[in-house]
């Protein structure tokens, strides 16, 4: 009795769990928002618009929109995912900060970083220190030198407080024992072209911007943020190698869902989002843009943004950067 007392209770759980199947099984069954914090024409906006377009294509045609939401260091878009309903149909695709460290840097940025629901690393690619020319050092071991020799002198760009190659630079200072003057911009582009102008020292820059500079003997690289050496340019040691022990800085991009969304429907998305990064046409355009595919599991993704957020709240705290 005992035996068939389990086998109908066990039926009866069953039963319980099939109307949630049946219902994720119709998931997607209205458009899907995209939403991207910042400006159109950016990484960001790409990768979003490719998950877009091939997921749209995975769901049998179901609408995927990119909804470009910026302002506010990207504060405003990531605060409306934050409030939405974690039902799936709106997800944010964002770099480090918002999905991170926001929380840190901003007074109140009317949301937290590591409540959002984490599905999958888009991708990431490695920074790379660019040095302008005219800057007498050759190695990062003579920059430090330099800079130890030069207190405050020289100058380092960033797209803004709190952007990768703001902390990245900061990173940097820590480590060293350096200090120099920090030169926010409106963006990577202006900062790089001051950086070849010779306006500006320092930039850390992506792999897919930097390198193409450094090829056209225009700035100088004196180390790569990876912990391997970049393809591109395979001749430049790892800042490690150059004798920064544990340095490590890349630009990457998550996919994330509102705070709360179900496990089922988190890893629906998960299974839906890497199978389009690991498909043939998606990765020869993540090459085209010089991004290494991440396509984590959701265990491994939530890890990555831990390692990612601890590091740089410290660098953040040590670097004494004030919360805006």
């Amino acid at each position: 009795m005992r035996f068939l007392s389990a086998i109908a209770g066990a039926a009866t759980v069953l039963c319980g769990m099939a109307v949630p199947g049946h219902a994720q099984d119709a998931y997607p069954a209205r458009t899907v928002k995209i939403v991207v914090p910042s400006a159109a024409g950016s990484t960001t906006d790409s990768l979003a618009r490719i998950m877009a377009e091939n997921l749209q294509r995975r769901w049998n045609g179901k609408t995927v929109i990119v909804e470009n939401i910026a302002g506010g260091a990207m504060n405003i878009g990531s605060r409306g995912v934050a409030r939405a309903e974690p039902d799936g149909y709106t997800l944010l695709v964002a770099p480090p900060s918002p999905l991170s460290f926001n929380h840190v840097l901003y007074k109140d940025p009317g949301y937290d970083p590591t409540k959002f629901t984490p599905i999958t690393l888009l991708a990431k690619i490695p920074n790379v220190m660019v040095v302008a020319r005219k800057v007498p050092a050759k190695s990062l071991k003579e920059f430090i030198a330099y800079a130890k020799a030069n207190p405050g002198k020289l100058t380092y760009a960033s797209s803004g407080v709190g952007s990768t190659a703001h902390l990245t630079a900061s990173l940097l200072e820590v480590r060293a024992g350096i200090k120099m003057l920090h030169v926010p911009y409106r963006g990577a582009i202006p900062a790089l072209t001051d950086v070849v102008a010779g306006h500006v020292d320092l930039f850390f820059d992506t792999v897919a911007t930097g390198v193409p500079q450094y090829k056209d003997g225009k700035v100088n690289i004196l180390g790569v943020g990876d912990v391997v050496r970049a393809a591109a340019a395979p001749e430049i040691p790892t800042m490690i190698e150059a004798g920064l022990e544990g340095f490590r800085s890349t630009t990457w991009f998550g996919l994330v869902g509102p705070p709360g969304m179900a496990a089922a429907l988190a890893d629906r998305l998960n299974a839906d989002a890497v199978a389009v990064l690991k498909s043939e046409p998606v990765g020869a355009l993540l090459k085209k843009l010089s991004l290494d595919a991440g396509a984590t599991s959701r265990a491994d993704t939530t890890k990555f943004f831990a390692a990612e957020a601890a590091q740089w709240v410290k660098v953040i705290k040590e670097s004494g950067i004030a919360p805006q």
